[in-house]
């Protein structure tokens, strides 16, 4: 509502009244605080998505490092092929994965593509908490369960579990590195004990923000993958006549292992 006003001289003009004066202020400040909420809103969510995103594609490149080595997967040493062992560190479950792959790329003269690797929880470097590490060593060492060197693949981890499958069940175990082959307790061994596994289940579970500093917030991010061994040695089935394909029938193997070149190597 416009009112009349008298200038100076005796003319008249029109003015707004102090309640519309006070209504565009009330609509002004009304917008003003939208506006504000919004874009306190978007700079939350984009503080929430980035390291969740950062997680995220952290994740799906260890995933595809675990997967490609374990589809190339071949034997670890003359005495145990394939060791997954299950560990826990405090509350949060941490399993161990040695094997070996022919998935490698040899770097320096003298290597071939046969490469010893172990997956496992360690700390990460300069950090209280845990991330995922791998360890590769492209040589035949002595002991095939450690020497290489090693790489921190995933910071910010809440836990690794593997579990792995014989063709019927899923085993939270496989193979025992602190017993030989040649050694035999029983007349028939475990499936899980010897040899390798047809897939094994990998699981995840991350930090939703490993950057932070505070303690654990939140539920972590779990992320899961089933990989096939399409490259392991496939072991002779038990009491039966037929060798592997990569091996030598009996009578003209010179006392080799599967998967052992004349030279003392693995292929």
């Amino acid at each position: 509502m416009k009112v009349r006003r008298r200038e100076a001289g005796g003319k008249e003009g029109e003015g707004f009244t102090l309640i519309e004066l006070t209504i565009s202020a009330a609509v002004a400040s009304i917008i003003l605080v939208a506006s504000y909420l919004c874009l306190s809103a978007g700079v939350a969510s984009q503080k929430l998505i980035e390291p969740r995103t950062e997680v995220l594609q952290s994740a799906r490149v260890a995933l595809a490092m675990m997967s490609a080595d374990l589809r190339s997967a071949c034997s670890l040493s003359p005495d145990f092929d394939f060791v997954g062992e299950q560990r826990t560190i405090g509350e949060m479950q941490a399993d161990n994965l040695d094997f070996a792959t022919h998935y490698y790329t040899p770097a320096r003269s003298g290597e071939g593509d046969y490469c010893q690797v172990s997956y496992y929880v360690e700390k990460g470097r300069g950090s209280a908490r845990y991330s995922l590490w791998r360890r590769r060593n492209p040589h035949i060492a002595p002991d095939p369960l450690s020497g290489g060197s090693k790489e921190e693949i995933v910071p910010g981890l809440r836990g690794l579990t593997l579990e792995y499958y014989d063709g019927l069940d899923w085993y939270d175990t496989w193979g025992d590195a602190s017993v030989k082959k040649k050694v035999k307790y029983t007349t028939t061994e475990a499936p899980n004990l010897s040899g390798f596994p047809e897939a094994v289940r990998i699981t995840l579970r991350l930090d939703p923000n490993p950057e932070k500093s505070t303690e654990k917030e939140g539920p972590p991010l779990v992320f899961q993958t089933v990989v096939r061994l399409e490259l392991a040695d496939v072991p002779p089935p038990a009491g039966g006549t037929t060798a592997p394909n990569n091996a030598t029938p009996a009578g003209g193997n010179d006392g080799m292992q599967p998967g052992q070149n004349p030279g003392g190597g693995m292929n």
